[in-house]
């Protein structure tokens, strides 16, 4: 960032590189809106035990496959998701290893005040990453953030929020209002 420049553009400057960036935590921080806080989902402890209930229970042990389905909830630590199904995907040497959850169906993903829902999402267990697709909607407080995809870092904490599912045509010209982009709103503290 050049130092020769008006202190008026700093903040704006800063705040374009932020949202280019999409770190959701890091903008709200900014913005006086959310605060950081251990109990975002980015945050969250991916090695810790897993627990399931499901209406439906399928194990396929050829494929290393278990499906859930009939309101599927799953919580790790604090972590929760929800969906309508799920496939899990795993790993058989001596004991069974998570290696990926597939949860599709009105999925919500909550720890502590934050709140993600979707029509899909996977838990990458080896990558350590958590991507949200289609109607993204993520809430902490009263703060809103709303996209086609969310990508939620386990390992580094960073979450990223794309205009569209694919990620690949943000802001295309000709695309319907709303449509391929970030939008949310913030509080703003009020001082007395």
């Amino acid at each position: 960032m050049d130092q020769n420049a008006p202190a008026s553009r700093t903040p704006l400057a800063r705040l374009a590189l932020i949202w280019g960036i999409g770190g959701f935590a890091l903008t709200a921080a900014l913005m006086g809106g959310m605060s950081l806080s251990a109990q975002s989902i980015a945050s969250h402890d991916s090695k810790a035990p897993v627990t399931y209930d499901a209406g439906k229970f399928v194990l396929d042990d050829r494929a290393n496959q278990v499906i859930f389905s009939g309101g599927v909830i799953v919580n790790q630590a604090d972590l929760r998701i929800q969906s309508d199904r799920m496939l899990v995907n795993f790993t058989d040497a001596g004991s069974l290893e998570i290696q990926r959850i597939t949860a599709t169906g009105g999925v919500v993903i909550t720890r502590g005040d934050e709140r993600a829902s979707g029509d899909n999402a996977i838990y990458d267990f080896n990558r350590r990453i958590i991507t949200m697709a289609g109607n993204v909607r993520l809430r902490r407080g009263t703060d809103t953030l709303n996209g086609g995809r969310l990508v939620i870092d386990l390992a580094s904490g960073l979450s990223t929020v794309d205009g569209t599912a694919s990620g690949s045509s943000i802001g295309a010209p000709g695309a319907p209002a709303g449509q391929g982009r970030v939008t949310g709103s913030f509080t703003v503290p009020q001082k007395n």
